[in-house]
């Protein structure tokens, strides 16, 4: 039975608009790259510009959050050991309806939802680097450098990591 022409394909659509490349092995190409999503089509050389900026500031935003999440931490301590303990008589602070325990508690829910936007925050940067476009990536590096100058600097010991 031969196979000429498209035998019973005839009546399918086919895809109108930018079509995305996916790329296994690293590239430089950037025909048809698509960022994470297929409405983020690169066509142009100015879309190419504009979306690596776009990946540098993101990627500089993870710093950002990283940031605001230590600040967070080392005030939470500070506050805490400036509370008196449960079993503390003094009751300086129960009258204002907070207990220590009450304040660890909201602390800890607090330090979790930085955990966790840290976490989906560093997947999407995966995401990014997983296009295997060597612009992509670099402008990833980019991103983590502007954003390590602009925090206050942890560990750069610490390295980015999915989790």
């Amino acid at each position: 039975m031969g196979h000429n022409g498209h035998m019973g394909h005839g009546d399918m659509d086919m895809p109108s608009g930018p079509v995305c490349n996916m790329n296994m092995l690293f590239t430089w190409d950037t025909t048809d790259l698509c960022i994470i999503f297929h409405w983020w089509h690169i066509n142009s050389t100015f879309t190419l510009l504009v979306s690596l900026a776009a990946v540098a500031l993101l990627t500089a935003g993870y710093e950002g959050v990283r940031e605001l999440s230590r600040r967070y931490e080392a005030s939470s301590a500070e506050y805490m050991n400036s509370l008196p303990n449960d079993e503390d008589d003094s009751g300086s602070y129960k009258w204002l309806g907070k207990s220590a325990g009450q304040a660890h508690q909201r602390a800890k829910l607090v330090k979790a939802a930085f955990y966790a936007l840290q976490v989906f925050y560093s997947f999407f940067i995966m995401l990014l680097f997983m296009t295997y476009n060597g612009w992509v990536m670099f402008s990833v590096a980019v991103g983590a450098f502007i954003g390590y100058l602009g925090s206050a600097g942890g560990s750069a010991t610490k390295s980015a990591a999915c989790h």
